[in-house]
């Protein structure tokens, strides 16, 4: 008897309102992006409307085609980009930050660019983690963006 009820309560609660809340989910590959919340990646347009991306990868992937994922946008809609610093991991302006590329660190999409506050940090993991380069968010071509998924 007690295992029934037990089975009850649990199913109440597993189809409850509050656990069937919709998850965000990247608009770029469709994962869960509130279980990557020190990748994530924000594009935020004039209208205040945002976009927000499991990891830096996909941030750039957005921005780089903002038709295909904003219909009705461009990127001079777009009035900030955001990523998450490796080390402190707080929220820095994604123009601003150094990226390491093909490092030995995988992210929520496999490889993808780590982004870094400084340009010491970044020479600093691209040495202890056996980075390729480092780049600057406009080097991130779209070409070296979509080479990250075949590495």
């Amino acid at each position: 008897m007690q295992r029934h009820v037990f089975a009850i309560i649990l199913l109440l609660l597993v189809v409850s309102p509050a656990f069937a809340e919709e998850r965000a989910r990247c608009p770029v590959c469709g994962m869960y992006i509130d279980a990557y919340h020190d990748w994530q990646g924000t594009v935020t347009f004039n209208d205040a409307t945002r976009a927000v991306m499991d990891g830096p990868k996909d941030t750039f992937k957005y921005y780089l085609d903002v038709k295909k994922y904003a219909p009705g946008k461009t990127a001079a809609d777009v009035a900030s980009i955001t990523v998450k610093d490796y080390v402190t991991k707080k929220e820095i302006d994604a123009k601003k930050a150094f990226y390491v590329i093909g490092s030995d660190v995988f992210g929520p999409m496999g490889n993808e660019p780590i982004p870094f506050t400084t340009e010491a940090d970044a020479k600093q993991f691209l040495r202890e983690h056996k980075g390729r380069k480092i780049i600057r968010f406009g080097e991130g071509t779209s070409k070296l963006i979509w080479s990250l998924d075949h590495r």
